[in-house]
């Protein structure tokens, strides 16, 4: 596909997914968890010209996957889909209730002075600039997220990301409130943090239960920075 307008995750920018193969982390009868490449969009977008996504590629592969949740187009890592109806029912619901834990690492700006905390801070669409997302402490939808520091140095920290909720660009705004943005990210970031090749977010674990018997599963996919 050819590098073509879009209006995304990022500001005047152009729609060109990379193309690597599939990357499967695990199947079976009832589930498909994938490890999605930054730069590609979860599902279609609207026009011709943004269809190529992630559900598309992997009903490519797996004709009956039936999609679950999203992960914004720059954010890499695991996504999962289900295989039937019922799988789809039970995982859907696990999400709506706030069930399935997802964690993710980051790169952000600046050497964060503590090492760990909370964010508590309600989101609302910044409307003439959506997709944007800000902090509206009247009319903002609740939205908290926990953080860990990984690693300092440089100028920039690793950390940890534990979403409570599941706001659009939550954990982005978040982490750009914090005084601490996403390397990369097109939106939140500004100046020499916002030069980096990619958004430095990945969804690195999925904690929820098989929709087949309600056991406990783990999918996790390394960081690829």
């Amino acid at each position: 596909m050819g590098r073509v307008r879009a209006p995304g995750d990022g500001m005047d920018d152009v729609y060109d997914p990379p193309q690597e193969p599939l990357a499967v982390v695990h199947e079976d009868h009832e589930i498909l968890v994938v490890d999605k490449p930054s730069g590609l969009l979860s599902v279609p977008g609207k026009g011709e010209h943004l269809s190529d996504c992630l559900l598309s590629r992997v009903q490519a592969a797996f004709p009956q996957a039936l999609l679950v949740h999203r992960l914004d187009r720059d954010t890499s890592g695991v996504m999962i889909f289900a295989l039937t109806p019922s799988a789809q029912r039970h995982l859907g619901l696990q999400f709506e209730k706030r069930q399935a834990k997802k964690t993710y690492v980051a790169r952000v700006r600046g050497e964060v002075a503590e090492s760990s905390g909370t964010i508590d801070l309600p989101l609302i669409v910044d409307w003439p600039n959506r997709p944007r997302q800000m902090v509206d402490h009247e009319n903002g939808k609740p939205a908290q997220t926990d953080w860990k520091v990984l690693k300092r140095g440089g100028g920039e920290s690793r950390v940890r990301l534990f979403p409570r909720t599941g706001r659009s660009h939550q954990l982005r705004v978040h982490m750009k409130e914090l005084g601490h943005p996403i390397l990369g990210d097109p939106f939140y970031a500004e100046g020499a943090a916002r030069d980096f090749p990619r958004l430095m977010l990945h969804s690195e674990e999925l904690r929820l239960r098989h929709p087949d018997g309600g056991a406990g599963v783990r999918f996790r996919a390394k960081a690829p920075f």
